[in-house]
């Protein structure tokens, strides 16, 4: 609960008169990270950025608020820089984070007293510090640093730092591979875990150094995720006489096979790694129960026979030896994140189904996997169970297509949760905005299909609408309920328009064998499918006006758009953002490959059928419809080359389109200015053609 003139304030911004979204609403929406719960589960520390249109007026910082919403947020830094990864010490009495502030040649760990002071910089390593961890007797800290290979201390790396300064020289050399993921070049460091004690100078030791595992040509963390930074992800064992850590032994196999992640134990006081997971499976996210007799992590198969597998639960006895148990087997339902209640009895999991991120509870030894509650709006992010609390407390980030993200506490009992802090409401209640109306219907295939339906500002039954029919990246991604910065569902809407949004086959949260059959019909089968949903979206909503259709989407939804090009006629005009053009040269350019091989049944040299017959390229005789084409010039994802292709062909067939090109983005449009240019861009070309 907020003080009274700020809840009087509030109740004033909701009696105001709402209006349309506007880029600025989306852009410039206090932007709340996952919360960081004391141990004893008294408090609740998180990350907020206040953004700008300009990078150095950017402000982010970290913000305290009790956790059972006595008393409203308090700021707890005021810098320039932003904090993150953030870890409360095991007394509840200090918190450890990573910044790089001024003086700071790279990110350094930063430890903040809770009772008062300043932050004090407790690691100076040459190569930065990153996710730290507190010993269970909160004497030291574990954390992360990347590393040159073959420096044995930071006096090696420091040497080969300066030595790159000075080289009259620039070029990266390669003898293996992947070479690059995102929009970054594979570094020359690896990642290596240190331990120190948590105080100003000590000496840092580097646990990895020397070891055999940390010299496999393949050694790697897991990740290379979207912000391409590799995690060994590692945990203090309940005794703080080991570690566990997730790693990779065989990254360098990904020209020709997939890699796997797998658990490794060491002792704490340094020595060589042993696995306690192997095959061709892989394991990551280790986290012990409370009362230390089981590690857990989510498992992910690696198999040939499905492209696509579900992320369940694992389950090790401890201490090892022991075989992982899949705890989740008959959970149809991939586990996003997972958290022990203190009494080690329950775990709740945060999973997608049918457009919400939703939690449901299993006894901790193993057993069905039920809904906690039932929920209708929005979904939960980032949930934390601390460990050393008298009762379950359970918090997590809360958000929907309306309500931006927040920091909340669960009932799970009562079935629903309160808000721990309002950074949005008063800038989300200015908005015209509703929830989306969600539908379902059956394919002519015979498959079940989720939609859901955008509405525009001052929306009016009686009125009729164009269709935007979006179509979603991944493609093993799922359309919800959530509040999103870079392709606002609203904003998309603000222009007059009806957002038709189809969880179409291959979207996740509706079992594994749904978004595993995309596989070897990877456009055809989720086109049809769309343009179905499109047709049954006319037919129940008479205030769509079936005459003035518009398809696009992003990265998959870009590759789908491309497709739509050549294979129907229906909409006045498509546009494609990050979109896949000809599936040849994207294999030989992508910061991939290999799945695309699996993806399609053999190499791209042997011209298989599927090669071309699900190949946008490849139907450039069709191309009739106008296009707009958007690209970041860093993508390695999806390389320039792919919007080049479908701009080239395009003007070759003398088809109306129009190219953006970003010098400085990569998958995403993330810079503020960008970001805005796209979208007056878009909408004065759907303009065009859909209010002709």
């Amino acid at each position: 609960m907020f003080r009274l003139a700020a809840a009087l304030s509030l109740c004033l911004v909701l009696q105001a008169a709402q209006a349309p979204i506007t880029h600025e609403d989306v852009w410039l929406m206090p932007r709340v990270g996952a919360p960081a719960v004391s141990p004893d589960g008294k408090w609740a520390v998180v990350s907020v950025q206040e953004p700008s249109y300009e990078d150095t007026k950017q402000v982010s910082d970290l913000w305290i608020v009790l956790a059972n919403g006595a008393a409203p947020p308090r700021r707890l830094t005021s810098t320039k820089g932003p904090e993150n990864g953030l870890a409360w010490s095991p007394d509840s009495s200090r918190i450890a984070f990573v910044a790089r502030r001024e003086g700071d040649e790279a990110a350094q760990i930063y430890v903040l007293p809770l009772a008062g002071g300043e932050a004090v910089r407790v690691t100076s390593l040459s190569t930065g510090a990153s996710d730290p961890q507190w010993r269970p007797d909160g004497q030291a800290l574990l954390f992360q640093s990347n590393v040159y290979t073959g420096a044995g201390d930071d006096e090696a790396n420091r040497k080969i730092i300066e030595e790159r300064k000075k080289r009259k020289y620039n070029v990266r050399v390669y003898d293996s591979f992947p070479i690059r993921r995102w929009d970054r070049w594979i570094a020359e460091t690896r990642p290596h875990l240190f331990v120190q004690s948590p105080e100003a100078g000590a000496k840092a030791r580097d646990r990895l150094s020397g070891t055999k595992l940390a010299s496999e040509p393949g050694f790697a963390g897991s990740g290379g995720g979207l912000s391409g930074e590799e995690n060994l992800q590692a945990v203090w064992a309940p005794d703080g006489q080991s570690i566990v850590f997730v790693a990779s032994i065989n990254r360098n196999v990904e020209a020709y096979d997939f890699s796997s992640t797998h658990l490794y134990r060491m002792p704490a006081s340094g020595g060589e790694p042993e696995p306690l997971t192997s095959g061709r499976d892989s394991f990551s996210q280790p986290a012990f129960r409370p009362d230390g007799k089981a590690l857990y992590a989510v498992h992910s198969r690696r198999g040939d026979k499905r492209l696509y597998s579900l992320r369940r639960l694992a389950m090790l006895a401890w201490p090892p030896p022991a075989k992982p148990v899949i705890l989740t087997s008959g959970f149809d339902r991939s586990v996003d994140s997972f958290a022990c209640t203190p009494d080690s009895s329950t775990i709740y999991l945060a999973a997608e189904e049918h457009g919400h991120d939703k939690l449901f509870r299993m006894p901790a030894a193993g057993g069905e996997a039920k809904l906690a509650f039932p929920l209708s709006l929005g979904g939960y992010a980032g949930l934390v169970i601390p460990e050393k609390a008298p009762t379950p407390v359970l918090i997590a980030n809360w958000s929907s297509m309306i309500n931006p993200p927040e920091v909340v506490r669960i009932d799970p009992v009562a079935g629903n949760h309160r808000a721990l802090t309002e950074f949005t409401a008063a800038r989300s209640a200015k908005i015209d905005w509703q929830p989306p109306r969600h539908f379902w219907f059956t394919s002519k295939g015979g498959k079940k299909i989720h939609n859901m339906i955008v509405l525009p500002p001052a929306f009016d039954e009686s009125r009729r609408y164009p269709l935007l029919v979006f179509m979603h990246g991944g493609p093993h991604n799922m359309w919800k309920d959530q509040f999103f910065i870079r392709w606002n569902y609203h904003f998309l809407a603000s222009p007059g328009y009806a957002v038709l949004m189809t969880n179409y086959s291959g979207s996740t949260g509706f079992g594994e064998e749904f978004a595993d059959a995309i596989n070897r019909d990877a456009l055809r089968g989720p086109a049809n499918e769309i343009n179905e949903a499109a047709d049954e979206a006319i037919r129940r909503f008479p205030f769509i006006d079936a005459k003035r259709q518009a398809a696009g989407g992003a990265s998959y939804g870009g590759y789908l758009a491309n497709w739509m090009e050549g294979n129907t006629t229906r909409y006045r005009t498509i546009f494609n953002h990050a979109g896949l053009t000809n599936n040849v040269s994207m294999w030989g350019t992508t910061d991939g490959g290999y799945y695309w091989e699996k993806r399609f049944g053999l190499p791209p040299w042997e011209d298989g059928a599927l090669w071309q017959d699900q190949n946008p390229f490849r139907y450039a005789k069709n191309f009739r419809t106008p296009m707009f084409v958007s690209h970041g010039e860093n993508d390695f994802r999806v390389p320039l080359g792919q919007a080049l292709e479908i701009y080239k062909l395009l003007q070759r067939l003398r088809v109306p389109c129009r190219l953006l090109v970003f010098p400085e983005e990569n998958h995403w449009i993330l810079k503020g200015e960008n970001n805005r240019y796209l979208f007056q861009e878009l909408f004065a070309w759907l303009k065009k053609y859909l209010e002709a």
